[in-house]
């Protein structure tokens, strides 16, 4: 559930498939009546280019044009002159116009000359401030968007190859989730855990852990928890959210164990029917993925089952979240996105029930809407089972 803005390439792609990439993203400015598309570094960059710079106060800016149905527009780059070299040689350059700019000079006028000064512009959401501000005063009759308000599903399709990297960054993270089952929990804090399941993830391939969420006891009711220095109890419910980047695609599964051991008999069996709730509602969330479905339809499903049971006031967050080169993403499985589900769309299915004071519980998988082997449906891409599992 926990995100991260950070992104790394991981293995690169043909210098092709980023080309498509930007002729896609062409046609998406195009079909939301922009003028183009401006990208900073950060994941659209990488996922444009396969260039990940440090994101520094020097302006490093793609824009790709709108153009018209079928033209071959040219994507241009705007970047520090000492850093022209690195990009040069990214494995998505190819076909990329390269403007430069010294230290000294004015690198908002160097990109506002590339661009249509009367023509409104979706720039990526992790572009400085400092930027878009000074584009705006080199350009005062130019406007400027959000991608994820103006092209919010820009990255949300994935190929079938982006698609098993995604799938290989989940099978890592149950692979994880295996192991961790076999540790001590009991008598320990919750960060040892969280270290543990850090090195079990770099162990299954991940060059970039994000998140390792360990929340014993009443720290289950914070979905956000962080791993802290509470000392593990028996008895205790402990929800385990853990993700990160492998081969520059994400991983993001949340699992709830039991501690054995614990003595409280009414908490035992209320922690059971809490869990068995969750488990359904997850079911019902990734059943609800099927053709003529929107994203709200995936939230109200889970959000449903849980209602019924009497807890619907202690599921506090959306169901869902896409997940591609970062672990936050659209498309978002939340109440209002009438936006349907393409084959392709990659996200998560997370319903989680949050008692104050005594425990919490979720259940996260990621899916794949529509596969080629599940065309009606959604395909999981975390595999390890739904049954509450036992800890020592």
């Amino acid at each position: 559930m926990s995100s991260t803005d950070a992104a790394r390439p991981g293995a690169a792609f043909g210098p092709e498939v980023y080309a498509a990439r930007r002729e896609r993203a062409a046609a998406h400015a195009r079909e939301a009546g922009l003028a183009g598309l401006l990208v900073s570094p950060g994941p659209d960059l990488a996922y444009f280019t396969g260039y990940a710079p440090p994101d520094t106060e020097r302006l490093t800016l793609l824009a790709i044009p709108a153009g018209e149905p079928g033209a071959k527009g040219s994507a241009s780059v705007v970047v520090p002159l000492l850093e022209r070299g690195d990009l040069v040689s990214a494995p998505g350059a190819d076909g990329l116009d390269v403007v430069t700019w010294r230290d000294g000079d004015d690198e908002h006028a160097a990109a506002a000359r590339l661009l249509d000064g009367t023509g409104t512009y979706a720039v990526s959401d992790s572009t400085w401030a400092l930027h878009v501000l000074g584009l705006q005063r080199a350009l005062p009759d130019a406007h400027f968007t959000a991608f994820t308000d103006a092209v919010p599903t820009l990255r949300a399709v994935k190929d079938p190859e982006e698609v098993e990297r995604l799938a290989a960054a989940g099978a890592a993270a149950d692979a994880a989730f295996a192991q961790i089952r076999e540790v001590a929990f009991a008598g320990r804090r919750e960060r040892d855990v969280a270290a543990d399941l850090d090195r079990f993830l770099r162990e299954h391939g991940h060059e970039q852990v994000d998140f390792t969420l360990v929340c014993a006891g009443p720290n289950g009711a914070d979905p956000h928890h962080d791993a802290g220095d509470r000392v593990i109890e028996p008895g205790d419910l402990v929800v385990l959210d853990f993700g990160g980047l492998r081969d520059g695609y994400g991983s993001d599964t949340t699992r709830t164990v039991l501690v054995e051991g614990g003595t409280d008999d009414a908490l035992a069996a209320q922690q059971r029917e809490v869990y068995d709730v969750v488990r359904r509602a997850q079911q019902a969330g990734v059943d609800a993925v099927r053709p003529g479905a929107t994203c709200q339809d995936v939230d109200r499903a889970a959000r449903t089952v849980i209602a019924d049971a009497g807890y619907g006031e202690y599921f506090v967050h959306r169901t869902g979240h896409g997940i591609g080169t970062t672990t936050h993403e659209p498309p978002y499985m939340v109440e209002g996105e009438d936006r349907p589900i393409e084959p392709g769309m990659c996200f998560s299915v997370e319903p989680g029930i949050y008692l104050p004071g005594r425990f919490g519980v979720r259940i996260e998988d990621i899916v794949v809407a529509f596969p080629p082997d599940a065309p009606d449906g959604a395909r999981r891409l975390n595999t390890s089972t739904h049954d509450l599992q036992t800890v020592r």
